[in-house]
């Protein structure tokens, strides 16, 4: 399975699979061509949103201002955009 990531204005786009209320952050891989994310923070009042642009901004090495959830907020199934990375480097970083 491959990650698809789309190069966009300043940064690279990418689909995220939510898993809040998990015992621990962390991304758990692949899944279909979405990029799985479990973190522990509960599903309500952008709390996983948040855990989960923090976790991500971690692994790419951009601040968490650079990391936000552009479409599905309020579903398992988000829309991630990073600034100041590019789509191949985005892929380089999450899958090594």
């Amino acid at each position: 399975m491959t990650l698809s990531v789309a190069d966009c204005a300043g940064g690279a786009q990418f689909a995220v699979k939510a898993v809040p209320g998990s015992s621990r952050d962390r991304i758990q891989g692949i899944l279909g061509d979405a990029l799985k994310v479990a973190v522990a923070a509960p599903p309500e009042r952008g709390k996983a949103n948040f855990a989960i642009c923090a976790l991500l901004a971690q692994a790419l090495g951009v601040p968490v201002r650079n990391v936000t959830v552009i479409a599905g907020g309020t579903s398992p199934r988000k829309l991630v955009r990073a600034l100041g990375i590019t789509a191949a480097e985005v892929r380089q970083r999450l899958t090594e």
